[in-house]
């Protein structure tokens, strides 16, 4: 299997010496900058499998790195995992805001910093490879284009199945009306939000099953994520 892209983007130079060997020591191709504008350009050369994104850091700053990196299709749904001195719980939330999908202030272990990407890593892999992926009792097949549910196949039109395939790359994560829409539709399309409702709603038809749960949640004001049940 390919080994997976890390970009780490981190301005103490023995920080990122320290982060890069201990990465590369578990199979991970490290690209390392300590500059938010190059890695903004090596992001865009090739989309990183993850990214480690220090919040203070030279040039264009980390915090809006994380921003452009969500805008950007080919980058938007590229797990962020932000690593700052900044520990105010404002700023814990601003980050994640703008689309960290974790927040680790420092000093912090390496081991954890590794437990933590590991973690997301096993998560997305199978997304990544082209194989099966597999929330709850549901499981998508993106090669063969199927998806069953205890052992049941289940019908879904095309927008459904990139739909659930979106939401199952990314297990327990609320994501607003807009940013699905950018995911599954394209950051070009006129669709209007309202929309997604209507192909939530026919996401939930199609996968419901009797005595099964909902796995389809709707966070008010917020969006909709997809949980394991």
């Amino acid at each position: 299997m390919k080994q997976p892209r890390l970009l780490l983007v981190e301005d103490d130079p023995a920080l990122a010496e320290l982060l890069e060997f201990r990465f590369q020591a578990e199979g991970y191709t490290v690209l390392s900058t300590p500059d938010g504008d190059e890695a903004l350009l090596l992001a865009a050369e090739e989309a990183p499998d993850l990214v480690l994104l220090d919040w203070m850091i030279e040039g264009t700053s980390g915090i809006e790195v994380c921003r452009r990196l969500r805008r950007d299709k080919a980058t938007a749904h590229v797990p962020i995992i932000m690593l700052t001195a900044r520990g105010a719980e404002d700023d814990m939330i601003r980050g994640l805001e703008t689309g960290a999908d974790d927040y680790i202030t420092k000093p912090f272990s390496p081991r954890e910093l590794i437990a933590r990407v590991s973690a997301i890593m096993r998560r997305i892999r199978p997304a990544l490879a082209g194989e099966q992926i597999t929330v709850g009792d549901l499981t998508l097949d993106a090669t063969a284009h199927k998806v069953t549910r205890k052992g049941t196949i289940l019908a879904l039109g095309p927008t459904e199945f990139r739909l659930l395939k979106f939401f199952m790359e990314h297990p327990g994560r609320v994501f607003s009306r807009g940013q699905l829409l950018d995911a599954v539709w394209g950051t070009d399309s006129d669709i209007e939000l309202r929309t997604v409702d209507v192909h939530i709603r026919r996401l939930r038809k199609g996968i419901e099953l009797e005595g099964a749960l909902d796995p389809v949640r709707t966070v008010r004001s917020a969006g909709y994520a997809l949980e394991a049940v």
